[in-house]
């Protein structure tokens, strides 16, 4: 039996301070880290967000270093994701900032057939949730003593659809 989801929203004007918004996805990220499949970024068009303020400096620096990567060899209908290695520290940190200047970024679950963590055009985030890893989420959130967003509280569960009814 499938468990409920929750949809989180997740968009960086919501918070008071956009790194509310990163120190959030670390969270998810670390206590999610054994469904994790991949994290991705799509690094065509990367821009800093409005409300970065913090690392607008080290981000820019980095969107700058991805933009003078030489460019790979690719058929034209071939996805130009670039996806990041959880386990480095680094990595994970860069990811959390880049997520939000990307045009799409995604956290997909292992085997690849469900996204947990999705940004579209910089401007779309969310969070969908299976129940138990919503409940570890908002553990890890608590045990760090920061406040869980009041709107996540109270957002709703919900029964997937089957997925001839999602059409």
């Amino acid at each position: 039996m499938p468990e409920a989801i929750t949809t989180l929203r997740a968009e960086l004007s919501l918070f008071d301070r956009a790194e509310e918004a990163f120190a959030l996805l670390e969270t998810f990220l670390e206590v999610a880290r054994p469904r994790i499949g991949s994290v991705s970024i799509d690094p065509d068009l990367l821009g800093l967000p409005d409300e970065m303020t913090d690392d607008r400096v080290v981000v820019q620096g980095l969107i700058d270093a991805i933009r003078n990567e030489p460019l790979r060899k690719r058929p034209f209908w071939a996805a130009t994701d670039r996806e990041y290695d959880l386990d480095d520290e680094q990595a994970r940190w860069d990811y959390t900032r880049l997520a939000y200047c990307s045009i799409r970024a995604a956290v997909w679950s292992e085997p690849r057939t469900t996204t947990y963590f999705e940004v579209a055009d910089q401007t779309s985030a969310t969070y969908w949730l299976p129940d138990t890893l919503k409940t570890q989420y908002f553990d890890a959130i608590d045990a760090k003593g920061w406040a869980i967003p009041e709107d996540w509280l109270t957002a709703p569960s919900k029964m997937p659809k089957p997925w001839w009814r999602r059409f």
